[in-house]
């Protein structure tokens, strides 16, 4: 399993990014998909999920109302879509894929991860 993120960049505070996730060399819809970031010098967090069939999603309290996650099926890539975004949203946005525990929030029930994408978000 392959997994690639993409679309960070820098925005201004209150402004909106789009991430998206590619999935390759695996049967993505069978997989349950999951966003996490890493803010320089803290620990890695949950930020989104969504199971398999789209049809359970699970957010990080900090983001509740301003990020949603989406899966495409049809194109192999789940989406976060980050509005309202404030500075400490700044940090290294991971997809991650794992095949049987759904929506989970805990990052050591991924089996796959990809690289990171940078999104700074300025004051």
């Amino acid at each position: 399993v392959q997994l690639q993120a993409s679309g960070g960049g820098l925005v201004r505070a209150g402004g909106s990014l789009r991430l998206s996730c590619a999935v390759s060399k695996a049967p993505f819809s069978k997989y349950n998909m999951g966003w996490f970031r890493q803010a320089p010098g803290k620990e890695r967090e949950f930020v989104a999920a969504i199971n398999w069939s789209g049809s359970s999603t699970n957010y990080a309290d900090s983001v509740k109302g301003r990020f949603t996650i989406s899966r495409d099926d049809a194109n192999n890539t789940v989406y976060l879509q980050m509005n309202s975004l404030k500075p400490e949203d700044t940090a290294v946005y991971y997809c991650a894929a794992n095949r049987l525990l759904g929506s989970t929030s805990r990052d050591y029930e991924y089996d796959f991860w990809g690289l990171g994408t940078l999104v700074t978000v300025s004051s």
